[in-house]
């Protein structure tokens, strides 16, 4: 059967993953998460005091981008790749509000948007990969045989991450999500390299009033028809 790219973009909480490893399962494809690269190259930052509530050294940062190694390790127990900083399994700690705060203005970095984009790309040479992120059916795949792009209000994308984020008992508040939530949309749609839009060609999916039943079954049938186009 022909193998094709599945490129996924869309606002922060709108269930990229959760949708893209579902699809990759169906499919039998390789799933990347490209939210998860960023995050952990934030992770990095914080640890090496590059950034800080009150502060950003990205001349240092990009200046020790060499020092960053980043892999995916399939985890049979959970049924798909985790990511791992420098040999460490990070999958956990990049998914906390504090890397949350700052990984927008880590994305917005010409140099770390060059190494990460050129690492996404070698994994989609032999096609047969679901990839979710920001900018992967403009920059990374725009020849992609199918695009997605998700999104939904502001207010129950951070009531969804609100949730998830109690569920690890995160001692947060819903309008801290709220604030985060906004101010990514505002940082991902407006910076000057590879901004947030809807690529070309692209489906778009809001999934404000969808349950993740209804929402992947109306993708899974989007991938099938791409699939099976001649």
């Amino acid at each position: 059967m022909k193998k094709i790219t599945i490129a996924i973009d869309g606002h922060s909480s709108t269930g990229k993953s959760t949708l893209a490893k579902q699809l990759a399962k169906a499919l039998n494809y390789i799933y990347i998460d490209t939210g998860a690269m960023y995050r952990a190259v934030t992770l990095f930052a914080m640890q090496q005091g590059f950034i800080s509530s009150d502060s950003f050294d990205a001349d240092q940062l990009v200046a020790n981008l060499n020092h960053v190694f980043l892999s995916f390790k399939f985890n049979e127990g959970l049924g798909f790749a985790e990511i791992y900083l420098n040999d460490e399994n990070v999958e956990d700690k990049i998914r906390s509000i504090e890397v949350s705060n700052f990984v927008s203005k880590i994305a917005e970095v010409s140099a770390i948007r060059t190494k990460l984009v050129q690492q996404q790309k070698k994994y989609g040479i032999d096609k047969g990969v679901v990839m979710d992120g920001r900018d992967i059916g403009t920059v990374v795949f725009p020849d992609a045989e199918l695009k997605i792009f998700m999104t939904a209000s502001a207010e129950i994308r951070a009531e969804r991450r609100f949730l998830e984020m109690q569920e690890k008992s995160t001692d947060i508040t819903f309008d801290e999500v709220l604030k985060n939530v906004e101010e990514r949309d505002k940082i991902d749609s407006t910076r000057e390299d590879s901004p947030l839009i809807v690529a070309e060609n692209a489906v778009m999916i809001d999934n404000s009033n969808l349950s993740k039943d209804q929402q992947f079954n109306m993708i899974l049938d989007l991938a099938h028809k791409a699939i099976n186009v001649v």
